[in-house]
């Protein structure tokens, strides 16, 4: 390739929950506040989702930072938490979330289609998650069976640090074979996902209704008014805009077109 020359798509990088499976990134949200509330913490669904696109052991970090839980840490045990508590939570999350993340594989309309897209043109498909790998091995094993087979995958617990770092991209990238982060495109859901994607140096394409930003079901987004479901996408999309996403999607349904139009050499 000649320098300055647009580079053509060779990777697209998916996020997995609230992207191409778990319509609003529910499994999740309900795992951290089961888990909190065994430690006698009530911590809300808005709170559980505020650090969502994180490493699980970093969001349990930042939801025991909040005020409303420091409060409540130390009325039930007269001091303050540290790293080992973190730790210990992490710990009793970990089979809570594995067995909750099991019942949410369903994949998200539209990632079919984009599968087969992508397929046909020849394009590498990577799979990234905050998920360790205890976690995200059976919602992969779903995804095989499915028909659904990666180039690559990579777990937040396989690389010196989850997002908004770059290393589950450039590892994904490395396994592909792809040396120019210009022809790479990483969809996701959160804030931390576009963040890396900047840091990678890559494409970001931030996707609203299907994930955390709604963070609504299938059947409660159908049942949203129209100006209502145009209201919420706003503010997701200004959400993502400001962490960094190039482009905003509704649903992946729109990404093949995305893709024929040639976007990303532009």
């Amino acid at each position: 390739m000649r320098k300055n020359e647009p580079a053509s798509l060779e990777l697209i990088v998916f996020d997995i929950g609230g992207t191409i499976v778990d319509h609003g990134c529910m499994a999740p949200v309900s795992a951290f506040v089961r888990a909190f509330q065994a430690l006698g913490i009530q911590i809300s669904i808005e709170q559980a989702r505020g650090p969502m696109g994180l490493a699980k052991l970093d969001h349990i970090r930042e939801l025991f930072k909040l005020s409303s839980t420091t409060q409540q840490w130390q009325e039930r045990h007269n001091r303050d938490w540290n790293e080992e508590d973190v730790s210990a939570t992490y710990t009793r999350f970990l089979p809570l979330q594995t067995q909750i993340a099991k019942e949410h594989t369903d994949v998200i309309s539209g990632f079919s289609e984009c599968w087969s897209h992508l397929r046909k043109a020849g394009i590498s498909i990577g799979l990234t998650t905050g998920y360790p790998r205890d976690i995200a091995r059976p919602i992969l094993a779903a995804l095989n069976q499915a028909g659904f087979d990666s180039d690559a995958d990579v777990c937040a617990d396989e690389v010196p640090a989850g997002r908004p770092e770059p290393f589950m991209i450039q590892r994904i990238m490395e396994e592909c074979k792809i040396t120019n982060p210009q022809a790479v495109v990483k969809v996701g859901d959160t804030v931390p996902d576009m963040q890396a994607a900047r840091n990678a140096h890559t494409w970001a394409i931030g996707i609203t209704e299907t994930g955390s930003e709604f963070g609504l079901t299938k059947e409660a987004l159908t049942a949203l008014s129209p100006t209502e479901r145009i209201t919420r996408h706003d503010v997701a999309a200004a959400k993502l805009r400001a962490a960094g996403a190039h482009i905003i999607i509704k649903s992946l349904l729109e990404l093949p077109l995305l893709i024929s139009q040639d976007t990303f050499r532009h």
